[in-house]
């Protein structure tokens, strides 16, 4: 495989490395390779004196992330890694992976489910005007498990983010800088320049007190977030028995079939 066909392309830009999900015919939806190729990236971030902050972003004009895989799903195959260390990281090996250095998420098109989470779990994000968020999860019968259930809830207002949650619907660019889900809104065409903007001038301090700012404000000890422990627990809790119900299975399926989906509340 070239570096112009990997799923995942990651280039160091000065001192930013720019994570790029490559899979623009699939909405830079995630499936195995793409999560060990953002672990193994982060991975090496981590250590790296030369890399200050890390901006992730998506290929193409339509879609950041779509969130999972389904057609890698529907086919039986795993989107997460059975390696513990990986399974640990979450979803894209990204949500709960926590980075020492700063992330900015820049959004260059719709990042639904998954793409959203991934917005949460960044420390800025500059957003496309034409992207939009949400966790529309609940309207196939699932659960947003990527950590959306707890963050967003913390990032905005907690109604506002709970109307986005039971309701599926999204939020478009402009309402997210209202509520303070992103920082910045610009044209689509700028949203990567956006963030390498953003990203230089935090670049521009004293790299290792930004890092323990970082450190601090998030919780980071060791490299894990001690205090987001118990919301994990529950979320795997929670995700153990609503995948087991029969409305898990019939929310994918009106999906693929193209029908409203019947409910049976079991």
């Amino acid at each position: 495989m070239t570096v112009a066909t990997s799923p995942v392309l990651a280039e160091l830009r000065g001192h930013v490395l720019v994570v790029t999900l490559n899979r623009p015919e699939a909405r830079n939806a995630v499936n195995l390779e793409v999560s060990n190729l953002v672990g193994d990236a982060l991975e090496r971030a981590e250590p790296d004196s030369d890399v200050w902050a890390l901006v992730i972003t998506g290929a193409g004009d339509q879609a950041f992330c779509a969130g999972a895989d389904l057609k890698a799903i529907s086919r039986g195959e795993s989107i997460m890694s059975a390696e513990p260390v990986r399974r640990r990281r979450g979803f894209a090996q990204y949500v709960s992976h926590p980075l020492g250095k700063p992330t900015i998420a820049a959004v260059n098109g719709f990042a639904l489910g998954g793409g959203t989470e991934i917005t949460l779990a960044s420390d800025l994000a500059v957003a496309a005007d034409v992207a939009q968020f949400g966790l529309p999860e609940v309207r196939r019968g699932i659960l947003a498990g990527a950590g959306g259930t707890f963050r967003l809830p913390r990032q905005i207002p907690r109604k506002v983010a709970m109307e986005a949650m039971l309701t599926g619907e999204p939020i478009s660019a402009q309402r997210a800088l209202e509520l303070g889900l992103v920082n910045r809104v610009v044209p689509q065409a700028d949203v990567l320049d956006a963030a390498l903007d953003l990203a230089g001038r935090i670049c521009a301090n004293a790299p290792l007190a930004v890092q323990a700012t970082k450190r601090i404000a998030t919780g980071i000890v060791d490299g894990s977030v001690p205090a987001e422990q118990p919301d994990w627990d529950l979320n795997d809790q929670e995700i153990a028995v609503v995948m087991k119900s029969r409305d898990a299975v019939e929310g994918p399926r009106a999906f693929s079939e193209k029908r409203a989906p019947v409910w049976e509340a079991r």
